[in-house]
């Protein structure tokens, strides 16, 4: 928001009412990146389409981000760090470590299923090599938030007895890609749909009994 900021300061701009508006007008632009974004991929979306889908000139595009690859990180930054915060909304507090996971679980497992989450990975895929940041920015936003909290919440459950683990950051990545074992590689290749009730709660118990058997309380480290 530092950007725009400046942009304020720079057309003397009221710091309330206008400050509304800009944030306002920047929310409908990534709204109309987003739809564009997904219909087109990255590669094939252009300014001047995304311009025309969020109602807004392509001038004051311009003025909010400067070229596609700074409007797609803004993007990816906004939506990926928003997803963490629903997600993985944790109460270390409470002591049904199992319950707590079970429904972090099924609930990471329908999102990374969403057709929507797919076509964002497939993008992000195909832009890296070209635009090493975009890779890194969605990566750091994405996956890397949800493991931070995933790992303070293990932190957490080691110092209350709950859990048995030497590493919480290593344990937080094996619990995620065990919920997606298989499902997620599936539909990045286009094979079958979103994962079934069936498959989730399939997955969803067998990430649980691993993960439990390598750090359940009173498993004995080597």
């Amino acid at each position: 928001m530092s950007d725009l900021n400046e942009i304020a300061r720079s057309k003397d701009l009221p710091s309330s009412a206008e400050d509304g508006a800009e944030s306002a007008k920047r929310r409908q632009i990534l709204e109309g990146a987003r739809q564009v974004f997904l219909a087109r991929g990255f590669n094939g979306a252009s300014m001047g389409e995304i311009a025309k889908v969020a109602g807004v000139s392509k001038g004051t595009l311009y003025v909010y981000f400067e070229s596609k690859e700074s409007l797609f990180e803004a993007l990816t930054l906004e939506e990926r760090q928003s997803l963490a915060e629903v997600l993985f909304k944790l109460d270390a507090e409470d002591p049904d470590v199992r319950a707590v996971l079970s429904k972090l679980g099924d609930s990471y497992l329908r999102y990374m299923g969403r057709p929507e989450h797919i076509s964002s990975i497939r993008m992000v895929v195909g832009a890296a090599e070209q635009f090493p940041r975009l890779g890194r920015s969605f990566f750091e936003a994405g996956p890397c938030q949800g493991i931070a909290r995933l790992k303070a919440y293990f932190d957490r459950q080691v110092e209350a007895g709950r859990l048995s683990i030497e590493d919480t950051g290593v344990a937080a990545q094996h619990f995620l890609d065990l919920c997606v074992s298989g499902l997620m590689r599936r539909q990045l290749f286009a094979v079958g749909g979103p994962p079934t009730e069936a498959e989730i709660r399939k997955n969803v118990e067998n990430a649980m009994r691993v993960f439990f058997a390598a750090y359940g309380p009173g498993v004995q480290k080597h």
